[in-house]
Order: structure tokens, then sequence, then C-alpha cells
């Protein structure tokens, strides 16, 4: 992977500034000697060298056929020394060459997050070869290699964890201030800094295809990318330089004096409307950038800014992107269950796609040695095809893998594995249907959060694209008040949905390999970069490098507020200029004075556009002690947890002897009741009315305290079911079962409801949400 070479281009410029600041002072020193017309040489020749970034601008322009304002300069500076104002010359290639520095340092100033990125880069690798360890260049990594990652070492290419436990430092990337923590067989990005103890790392990737690679090409494109913005104000430059020339003619021929003509053309030169466009974009660029968004350029900027449709992808964005295996549901023809999750396990090694990701760590958690696939292909939006001992594999999506229409047998099938799970991938073996996998991918707890801010801010419609089950896309739709949910697509259809919008620009936010189309056919493409698959992040143009959807908004806020005051920045340029020309053309602004006074109008339109880099992300919660803050999230892990054991539970009953329902029914009771109840009520009393008085509303958290009293209603009712289980029965009243299932799940989904709402309160507060729990282990198949 080459870096580009870095130079401050503040530096380098600033050598022509103290030129002819140097110059015009020697000019002053000999004019009060007496020397006249030495004076005046060493102005002219200090006005020349100020000409020369206006005569590079000029040709510049020309090359590319459009119009720009340092003609204007040109004509200045020679009309001063034609007529003999050569001090106003001189003060005229001091304001060029100081201008020009001034830019060179607002726009590094702009630059900063993105030169910071590309400085970041990883460059050398620890290879671990026959024991020994080495020092070798990135670029000589390659996949399957043994890398060891030293404490305070950059993550050279992307690889998977082979230890116990990763503590990164993700900050430079992402934004995130808190550290990261990774877990054996985790796929880690390069990029990242290690904050712990030294780990191996099993490279999946060279450098040139991991993360930070894509990263690097992204950035260097938005580094290159030449504005809408930045275009529009070439136009308006079209339209500038004729009326500055209309002007200084009228003013001429008004007066019959050229010296006023000359004052008009100084006032002009050169003009803001050049200077502060291009650099508050470019800062809105690198804000999004230390807020964890890489954006692509400026164009991809200012379509965010004006995007009126929003279009999701579900699995890896709405949702967690992490599903775990509920069940393994065999089909029929006596594939055993644990051997058709090693069989499927072992095709999806090959594939990043999340599914695939929880299938192999099921396959972990268990102890199932797996074997090597071949003959592997990746259809987008359907599945996996390869080879494994011998027998033909498929995995994915049902009609895929059946090869046909599925039979009623498979739709049941399905059917089952929807009721363990949120969602289902399945197996093929030898052409036929041989298993089910139930998998849950809970909901991001941002994404409800993010669906209402963005109708907040004026976004006219959300639709959902997902090729998963209607049933399923509909109640997370529902869930998250999505407007519209298309669900069982293909890629093709996603494009076709994408492009079928009606003329307002639109967003597309997607994660996976199948996204990829629908992410190019959109105005403007973000893709989940933090686990999304590098084809997605490769085709958008821009990647959210932290795994947070809100901060698309926060991306979407800093575009608005880049755009806003690039147009601020051209209107007061442009105005005090035209004022400043009016001025000039009465007679009442000398050359000399109208260089100085263009020197400051450039000034403030930069400075006004430097203004993006101070935007920070909304804070509500500011004044709210951190303690108060902190108390919000105690004990999410361990309750988290709680939930899953609950669901697992309940997923169980069927298969349980009844003395041991009964035991298990009564333990879980007592132990909600010492977890949660204690909980709750802390909350209740002392945590909640803290927040209400400082949050808007007459009771802005009555939707909290609502969630928890049908949490204790529900275990109420639990308790009293399972204290009426009789142990020592042979059999159960399926009634019973059945009632004990619903209040179970009723648990479970209240008591992740309420976290839910706890974490999305803390994040709108400014607390980062509590990490999340580990996976639990996976229902025994069956």
């Amino acid at each position: 992977m080459r870096l580009p070479r870095l130079q401050p281009a503040a530096a380098r410029e600033a050598r022509l500034p103290a030129a002819t600041v140097a110059g015009t002072a020697i000019g002053l020193a000999l004019f009060a000697a007496g020397y006249g017309r030495a004076a005046d040489v060493a102005w002219a020749a200090t006005a020349l060298g100020g000409l020369v970034p206006a005569l590079r601008g000029m040709v510049e322009a020309l090359r590319a056929r459009r119009a720009g304002v340092d003609v204007v300069a040109v004509l200045a500076i020679a009309g001063a020394i034609a007529l003999g104002e050569t001090l106003a010359a001189a003060v005229i290639g001091v304001m060029l060459a100081t201008g020009q520095a001034l830019e060179a340092y607002a726009a590094g100033r702009a630059e900063r997050e993105l030169t910071g990125l590309l400085a970041r880069a990883p460059r050398t690798a620890r290879r671990i070869t026959g024991g020994a360890v080495e020092v070798v260049p990135a670029d000589a990594v390659r996949a399957g290699d043994l890398l060891l990652v030293a404490t305070g070492d950059t993550v050279p290419v992307d690889g998977t964890l082979l230890e116990d436990q990763a503590l990164l430092d993700e900050s430079a990337l992402t934004g995130e201030s808190r550290l990261a923590e990774a877990r054996p067989g985790q796929r880690i990005a390069s990029g990242a800094v290690n904050a712990g103890a030294p780990f191996r790392l099993r490279a999946l990737a060279t450098a040139g295809e991991s993360t930070y690679a894509g990263i690097i090409r992204l950035v260097e494109a938005a580094r290159a990318s030449r504005s809408p913005m930045t275009r529009l104000a070439d136009r308006y430059a079209g339209l500038f330089v004729p009326v500055v020339l209309l002007t200084a003619g009228g003013a001429w021929a008004w007066s019959g004096d050229p010296v006023r003509a000359l004052a008009v053309l100084v006032v002009a030169t050169p003009c803001p409307l050049i200077l502060a466009a291009p650099i508050a974009i470019v800062g809105g660029i690198s804000r999004a950038a230390a807020r964890g968004v890489v954006i692509k350029g400026g164009g991809a900027l200012e379509t965010l800014a004006r995007v009126q449709v929003v279009f999701f992808d579900k699995t890896g964005t709405l949702t967690a992107g992490t599903p775990r295996l509920e069940r393994v549901l065999a089909a029929w023809g006596g594939l055993d269950p644990a051997e058709a999750l090693r069989l499927a396990a072992s095709l999806a090694q090959v594939s990043g796609h999340i599914m695939s990701e929880a299938l192999v760590r099921a396959a972990a958690e268990r102890g199932i040695a797996l074997s090597l696939p071949g003959e592997v292909r990746e259809e987008p939006g359907m599945g996996l095809e390869g080879e494994i001992d011998g027998r033909r594999l498929r995995l994915g999506r049902l009609p895929w893998v059946c090869a046909r229409e599925p039979s009623p047998a498979a739709l049941r099938l399905q059917r089952r594995a929807l009721r363990y799970g949120g969602s289902a991938t399945f197996l093929g073996v030898d052409g036929e249907l041989a298993a089910a996998f139930a998998l849950e991918d809970p909901v991001r707890p941002e994404s409800g959060r993010v669906v209402r801010m963005l109708r907040r801010l004026g976004i006219g419609e959300t639709v959902m694209l997902t090729g998963d089950h209607p049933g399923l896309a509909e109640m997370v739709g529902a869930s998250l008040g999505i407007d519209r949910v298309l669900a069982g697509l293909t890629p093709p259809e996603k494009v076709d949905h994408v492009a079928a919008r009606a003329g307002a620009p639109a967003l597309m936010v997607g994660d996976g390999i199948n996204d990829a189309p629908a992410l190019a056919a959109a105005d403007v493409g973000v893709a989940m970069g933090a686990r999304g698959a590098a084809a997605a992040a490769e085709a958008a143009d821009g990647v959210i490098m932290v795994d947070r959807l809100d901060r698309l908004v926060e991306a979407m806020l800093v575009a608005r507020s880049a755009r806003r005051i690039a147009v601020e920045s051209i209107v007061l340029g442009m105005g005090l200029s035209f004022l400043a020309m009016g001025f000039a053309a009465a007679g009442r602004i000398p050359p000399v004075a109208g260089a100085l006074l263009q020197e400051g109008i450039d000034v403030a339109a930069i400075l006004n556009a430097l203004r993006v880099l101070r935007w920070q992300p909304p804070r509500p919660g500011a004044g709210i002690p951190p303690a108060v803050l902190q108390s919000l999230l105690e004990g999410h892990r361990e309750l988290g947890a709680l939930a899953d054991e609950l669901r697992t539970l309940a997923a169980e009953l069927d298969a349980l002897p009844p003395a041991e329902l009964a035991a298990r029914a009564k333990a879980a009771a007592a132990r909600v009741r010492a977890m949660v109840v204690p909980h709750e009520q802390q909350e209740e009393r002392d945590l909640y009315p803290a927040l209400a008085a400082r949050l808007p509303g007459p009771d802005p958290l009555a939707a909290h305290s609502r969630t928890q009293a049908e949490l204790f209603r529900v275990l109420r009712n639990f308790e009293r079911l399972a204290s009426d289980l009789e142990p020592g029965a042979e059999a159960l009243d399926p009634e019973d079962v059945a009632d004990l299932r619903q209040q179970l799940i009723g648990l479970a989904t209240l008591l992740r409801l309420n976290l839910a709402q706890e974490e999305d309160l803390a994040a709108l507060l400014g607390l980062e949400r509590a990490p999340a729990p580990a996976p639990a282990a996976a229902g025994t198949p069956g």
C-alpha cells in the first residue's frame, strides 16, 4: 500500500509572502532615504513576485476552460505599474502572496483530520516465522500469516484474533474515546492501536486489501475531489469578472481618472468566493472524519446535505449485525444437527457475511472442528456454494438452496426456524435441503432514535430494503417507525427501488456485498464500514468507521452546516467586494487602501468558512452530573445476558422433563426478581427524577416508567405460574407450558425494551452506550 507524501503546504507558501513583505519594506526605506527611482524599482519587482500566483491561477483556469478572478489580479498589478502606482502594485503583490498563504493554511486546518488519517497508516508488521518474530513492511504480509501485535502497535492488516481478548484504541479511526474489547475469533480491522497486552493475529488480507487501505483510498478521493460548490463558485466567478471590468471601465469613463478603475480592480482582487467555499466543504469532510465518517469528496458531502429520502438495509445496518445461532433444525435425510452445523460452518469460513460469522462462532463455542472448503463461489444476496468432504453444499436463502420453488415441507421448516430466531439461513447437501439455522439479530439500540432524528431533520421518507422474510421485516420496520418496508428483495430489485425514487435526492445505507449495487445507484451511498464488506465501502460515497448508526445523523448535520457556511461565506465575500467596488468607483478608496481592505475581506470570508471545524454534536444532557448518567447503564451487561437466558429457556421448554422444567422456571423467576427489581426500583426512585428535572416536557420519562410497570406485572404472573408447577408430576399441562413460554418471552422482550430505552436515553445525553454482552451460547441443536 503506497502512502502519499505529506508536506506542510502552509510552510511552503510562507516563502513568497516573506519575500514580498521584505521587498515592500526595502522600497519604503529607499523612498525615505530619497531614492525614489530605486524605491519604484523595488516595489515593481515586489509586485511582479506577487504576480506569480495570479498568473499560475489564470493559466490553470484557461486550461480548464473556466473563468477565474485571477485575471482581475493580473490586470490590477499591470495597471498599477503602468500608471506609476508602484507602491499600490507592491501592496497588491503582498496581498496576493499572503492571501495564497492564508488559503493554504486554512486548507491545512480544514484537512487536519484527513491528513492525520494518512499519516497514521501502518507501515510495518511483526511476522512470526518458525517461532521467531521479524519486522517486515506491511506490504509484505500475506493472508494466512501469523502476526504479533505488540502494545502500542497499529494493527497492520485485517485479521482474526487468536488470544483470549484484546484491548483496542480505535479513536484515530472512529472518534470513539473508549477502548474496544475484541474476543477470540473476532475480526480486527487494520488501523486500530493495541492498548493492552500483546496478541497474535492471523492475517485475513494483504495491506492493500485491508480496511485501512480502503480508508486511505477514500481520503485520497476526498482530497482530490472537486466539489459542486467549488464549481458553483467558478460559475459565479464567470459573472463576477465581467461585472468588475464593467464597473472599472464605467468609473474611468465617468471620472476620466484611470486610478479609479485601478482601485475597483484592486478591491476585487482576489475574490473570497474562490477561497471560502472549498475551505468550508473540505472542513466539513474533515470534521466528519473526526466523528468517524469518511466522505469521499465535496460532491458527496453536498448531496448528503440535500437528502430527502433514506433507504436502509436491515441486517447489519438497522440491526446489530452480530446474530447468534438460536437453534439448528434438521430437515430430512438423517443428517445430525451437529454435523449440519459442521458442514455449514466449514463452508461459511470463507465469507465475511455476518450470518456466516455467526455459524463459525457457534461451531467454535461447541468445539466443532471444521474442514477446509473447496471450489467456493459466493452469489451476492443469495449465499455460498462449495464442496466439503466430497459433498456439494449450498448455504443461504431458501429458494436458492432448493434451486427450485420450495416444497410445502421446506416452507414449514422455514416457519419453524423463524419462530425460534429473527431470521434463518438454510443448508443444502448434494441438491437436497438438509437443515435450517435459526439466528437472532437484535435491532441496534440507536436505530429507532436515528429514524426519529431523521424525521426531525425534515427527511420526507425512510425505506427499509431487505432480502429477509416479509413478516420479520415488517416487525422490525414497525418497531422502528420506518415509513415503508420492502422485503424479500434480490440485489437487482434493491437497485430498482433506489433508482425509482421520485426525483428527491436519495441516500442508501448498507453494509454487505449485496448492498454495493444499491449504494452505487443512490445519489449518495454510506456504508457501515466497521463490520461491513469491502465491496460496500468501495461502492459507497462515505463509510461509517465506527459501529454506530447514529453517526449517520451527525454526518448529515456536519454536511448541512458545511454547506450553509460555504453559502454564507460566498454571500459575505461577494457582498463586501461589491460594496467596496462601489466606494472605489466613487473615488473614496485609493488603490493602496483598497488592497488592504480586500485582504481584510478575504480574512473575514476564510475565518467564517473555518467555523465548520468548531461543529460539535448536540449534547442535550449538559449539566447532568456524570455519576447520574453512569448509573443509568450500570448492570446492563448482566441484565442483557439474563434476557438472553430467558429466551433460551422459552425455546427449550418442550424438551425438558417436568421436574427440571419446574425447577428451572422457579430459579428463573427468583433470578429475575433478585437482579431486575432492585435495579429498576433504584432508577425509578433516584435516577429518573434527576433526569426528568433536566429534560424538556412535563413527564419526559413516562414511557420508561410504563415499561417498568409492565415488566413488573409480567414478572408477577410468571412467578405465580412457576410456583403452581408440581415438580413431582409425570406430565405438565400443555396450557401451563404454553403460558410459561409466553411469559418468558414477554419478560425477555420487556427487559430488552427497557434496556434499549435507557441506552437510547444515555446516548441522547452524550454517554456512550454500554458494551454489548458476550454472545450467549446458542440453544442445544435439535
